[in-house]
């Protein structure tokens, strides 16, 4: 299967990059676009997460009814977001201009990869090795990393975004970052021209 972007990590940083490029399906630039998800989120730190202090979540809302709500409506609102379920992976290589991103079921060519997945020290997709660099906004005692990019770029077509991408681990950041990521593959769809996703109420 191929992608003109495929994102690694369910997350939040994952899910709003996967949110903000669904949300484009009708810009002329993004209309024929195929996306996808790795949908991997067993690893994810709101699994066990609890929000008081972000704003536009209700106090006491749980992180991991943000992961399974955000998948839910990924669904419901973007169904042309293909979402792969119930796959890790372990593997990133160039292959002729493309990614080839290798899990532990299958394969999956992609012009674009987003890697969005935690930063610990646990990290074990191969072919990236040469980026693995100690995290430079988490405490040492830690053992966290990022992976080394100038402003979510590691190289050409190939991003991070979230705590990977060497930001704090705070809700809206990782949010954040996931949006700021998918509008810069927009902007690059779209020509180079600044490009953001707007809904807005009709009066």
């Amino acid at each position: 299967m191929s992608f003109d972007v495929l994102i690694i990590g369910a997350g939040a940083a994952g899910l709003s990059c996967a949110l903000v490029l669904g949300s484009a399906k009708n810009k002329p630039f993004a209309k024929d676009k195929k996306i996808g998800i790795i949908a991997h989120q067993k690893s994810s730190h709101l699994q066990t997460a609890l929000f008081n202090n972000v704003l536009g979540l209700k106090p006491g809302t749980l992180g991991k009814d943000i992961l399974n709500e955000g998948l839910q409506q990924l669904t419901d609102l973007y169904p042309h977001v293909t979402q792969i379920d119930s796959e890790k992976v372990t593997q990133i290589d160039k292959s002729y201009g493309d990614f080839k991103v290798t899990t532990n079921k299958g394969e999956y060519l992609s012009k674009i990869v987003v890697i969005a997945v935690g930063y610990t020290s646990l990290f074990t997709i191969n072919g990236l090795e040469n980026y693995i660099e100690p995290h430079p906004r988490a405490a040492v005692e830690k053992d966290r990393i990022w992976l080394k990019n100038t402003d979510h770029l590691i190289e050409e077509n190939l991003y991070v975004a979230g705590t990977l991408a060497g930001w704090r681990s705070q809700f809206a950041i990782a949010s954040g970052s996931g949006a700021h990521v998918a509008t810069d593959i927009l902007t690059l769809w779209n020509g180079g021209k600044h490009t953001k996703v707007h809904d807005k109420v009709i009066v």
